[in-house]
């Protein structure tokens, strides 16, 4: 027991995606760590689930979070070998349009920049490599051999289990009610008790607005739909396949993975920021009949062979700041806490690093990553 007589070093409040990785690298790193979580381990009802999330390099958001993929390339590795789990799978990535949108231009700016290996193929091109894809005569794409997809329920799984192995406690259906500085340190109230600790680490995700109501940063909660089409043919010619994200004429994104879950698993394809405002509470959990024709008609255009059934359906949220990019920092009020949120639909494929970032910033209260885009002083509007 420390001279604070605090239950427990670091308590990590959220255990998705970021919770997860945060609560493992801290119990890795010798402290006592208690971890909170209102629902079920590897649960489907916020942001971590869906079977998977493509994870790529040449980054069109913005070169900066390059150096940030490199490491949690490694760390994907290291979790996969340490775990047992086959928590991620290199497929190639293509990032089609024409050749001044974001998904072409950004991509190959970041992998120019950073010297990432990378392919320029054209329309002709792409159609003689990838015969599944029919781009618009003007279009080019970017190939990435170092783009995939990470397995989201499986990553919180292995986290969980190696933060386990390595003394952390983790209690799940535990809603945190509030949390206050106390003696120096935190405490945490839920509806089983008070809990103290010497750093609170929060990772909300789309629950952000609640819990952090006065950390003064917008963050917008939206819906997104995923969808498990049906190809015609079958899926044999996708199981082969790369990931992609496509960006039409009129800027809209769509983004899709090979077939991963057997022949009547279907192909996982989804708009990329084009979602409905919601809240936890309020989300719309039915696909209704005109998204699923909305969706089959885009994909159709660049695939044509995905213009066939929907097996599946499933909603998430995103957490949105207004520059989409994300907030990791000390709470401006209370050295003691650290926030991660508003990965903005994109964060998933940094979630072994930035548990490594938290447990630096709770530890050592500095980290030698490069997170100053992610400050929320750039956004505080109150």
């Amino acid at each position: 027991m420390n001279e604070h007589n605090w239950a427990y070093d670091v308590i990590v409040v959220g255990l998705g995606g970021m919770g997860s990785a945060a609560a493992y690298h801290l119990a890795a790193r010798g402290q006592r760590v208690l971890g909170l979580e209102r629902f079920t381990p590897a649960h489907d009802k916020g942001s971590s689930h869906g079977g998977s999330r493509i994870i790529r390099q040449s980054y069109f958001e913005d070169p900066a979070y390059v150096p940030l993929l490199l490491r949690s390339y490694e760390l994907w590795e290291k979790l996969a070998h340490d775990s047992g789990r086959d928590v991620y799978r290199m497929t190639g990535g293509l990032f089609l349009g024409p050749p001044a949108c974001l998904t072409v231009a950004g991509s190959l700016r970041a992998s120019r920049q950073w010297g990432l290996a990378h392919e320029v193929l054209d329309a002709r091109e792409i159609r003689s490599r990838f015969p599944n894809f029919t781009p618009s005569a003007g279009d080019i794409a970017l190939y990435e051999a170092k783009a995939g997809f990470a397995r989201p329920e499986l990553t919180v799984q292995a986290h969980l289990a190696l933060a386990e192995n390595a003394g952390a406690t983790l209690q799940f259906g535990e809603q945190v009610l509030e949390w206050a500085e106390s003696a120096g340190g935190v405490a945490v109230r839920t509806a089983r008790g008070t809990y103290t600790a010497g750093r609170l680490v929060i990772c909300p995700g789309a629950w952000a607005p609640q819990l952090l109501t006065e950390f003064g940063v917008p963050i917008t909660i939206e819906r997104q739909v995923l969808y498990w089409l049906d190809p015609v043919g079958g899926t044999a010619a996708y199981t082969d396949h790369p990931i992609f994200i496509d960006e039409n004429a009129s800027g809209m994104q769509i983004y899709g993975f090979p077939a991963i879950d057997g022949p009547r698993g279907g192909v996982k394809v989804a708009f990329f920021r084009k979602g409905v405002e919601c809240t936890p509470e309020t989300i719309d959990r039915r696909v209704h009949p005109h998204e699923v024709r909305e969706m089959r008609e885009r994909v159709g255009q660049l695939l044509p062979a995905l213009n066939g059934p929907c097996l599946h359906s499933a909603t998430c949220m995103y957490s949105n700041t207004p520059d989409q990019h994300f907030v990791i920092a000390r709470h401006p009020e209370c050295a003691q806490v650290i926030v991660a949120c508003g990965f903005s639909g994109h964060g998933f494929k940094f979630v072994p690093v930035v548990g490594e970032i938290l447990a630096d910033l709770a530890i050592d209260g500095a980290t030698d990553h490069s997170i100053s885009l992610f400050d929320p002083s750039r956004l505080v509007t109150t």
